[in-house]
């Protein structure tokens, strides 16, 4: 059995895909999002669990993610820093008939294990954090091209693909920009896009580890702003949340 690193756990999740998912949350990430509310995943160092106390737990309760079309969702701090642990998971829960889902922001390198890791994924949810790579390094500290060669590798292995867009004021909510976002996605199948509304409740976590807090004085955008811009996805046949 392997062990991986983790920062916590959701029993009951409904916000990381479909239906009621058992949710764990990894330990580690590359990037460094000005809008990140978890920074305390950031270092690589968190609690160990071992494959196979992570499946026990898990099976408890399987009833309730088989009768919602739920399942098990991995995701961070970054969860793909952590493959070998996720392909041993994976292979239990795949035998215990458990639908598995990656939540990843895609900044990783194409091997043999991944792709291996990839067969054993009902489900990833990719993470767009800007298209242009200068705003990408200046948003998240690393370039996009890995993100955007993963998302292709996504498409050719015709793998089940949400895409996340975080919707912040004066970064990625300019009509130009959901435009380029719009016309970027329009060749991939995508089953579904979520746009999820900055907002800055991480604060304090900064202040607790002694860091800035690199958005302050960015507004939260109004409903009225995320609905016009669901409305331009929704134009474009896109089933969008």
């Amino acid at each position: 059995m392997t062990k991986g690193f983790y920062h916590s756990i959701q029993t009951i999740g409904t916000l990381d895909g479909p239906g009621l998912r058992y949710v764990l949350f990894t330990q580690g990430c590359p990037f460094r999002c000005l809008f990140c509310h978890n920074p305390d995943t950031w270092t690589g160092q968190g609690k160990v669990i071992e494959t196979s106390e992570l499946v026990t737990d898990i099976l408890k309760y399987k009833i309730f993610y088989q009768t919602t079309n739920g399942g098990f969702t991995v995701s961070g701090g970054e969860p793909l820093l952590q493959i070998p642990f996720l392909i041993d998971l994976f292979k239990q829960l795949k035998a215990n008939g458990i639908h598995t889902t990656i939540d990843t922001c895609g900044y990783v390198e194409i091997t043999s294990e991944l792709k291996l890791l990839t067969d054993l994924t009902d489900l990833f949810m990719l993470d767009i954090k800007h298209l242009n790579n200068n705003e990408h390094i200046k948003l998240t500290g690393k370039p996009n091209d890995k993100v955007l060669h993963f998302l292709d590798f996504l498409a050719q292995n015709k793998k089940k693909l949400w895409i996340r867009q975080v919707l912040v004021p004066n970064i990625t909510m300019s009509d130009n920009y959901i435009d380029e976002l719009i016309n970027f996605l329009k060749p991939y199948e995508i089953e579904r896009v979520e746009l999820l509304p900055y907002h800055d409740m991480g604060k304090e976590k900064y202040a607790q580890l002694g860091l800035k807090y690199p958005l302050a004085g960015t507004p939260i955008p109004t409903k009225a702003e995320i609905l016009k811009i669901k409305k331009k996805f929704k134009d474009n046949q896109f089933n969008v949340f």
